[in-house]
């Protein structure tokens, strides 16, 4: 149904920035959360930050303050900028979008992921 494409990671230094950005496409009738996970090497995958179709968001304790999540509606897309990166950060950021799957049922959605796009912060 939706195709979850994430772009813009790579190598940084400590302190340094980043910013992802995801992009949906496919059969798209109304995305409704959309957020971004990690999953650094041997933990589990953990939400960094939400943000609702309204703009609403949220964030993990540990990024609050230095990592910003936006979202243009119009264009199906998604970002998250990410400052004063630190080596704790490190880790596979993953795309996620709770999607409308139907044309005639707004409450009928589903999930849908990215394939990562890798975030590695050196010292």
């Amino acid at each position: 149904h939706v195709r979850l494409v994430e772009s813009g990671g790579g190598l940084v230094q400590a302190g340094g920035s980043l910013r992802l950005s995801c992009v949906a496409s496919g059969r798209i009738f109304s995305i409704k959360a959309m957020a971004w996970y990690r999953q650094a090497p041997g933990k589990q995958r953990e939400l960094v930050a939400e943000i609702t179709n309204g703009g609403d968001t949220e964030y993990a304790n540990s990024v609050k303050g230095r990592f910003t999540i936006s979202r243009d509606n119009a264009k199906n897309t998604m970002n998250l900028q990410m400052n004063s990166l630190m080596l704790e950060d490190t880790a596979d950021y993953y795309c996620y979008a709770e999607s409308v799957v139907s044309g005639t049922d707004p409450q009928e959605v589903e999930d849908f992921w990215g394939r990562g796009t890798k975030v590695t912060v050196s010292a």
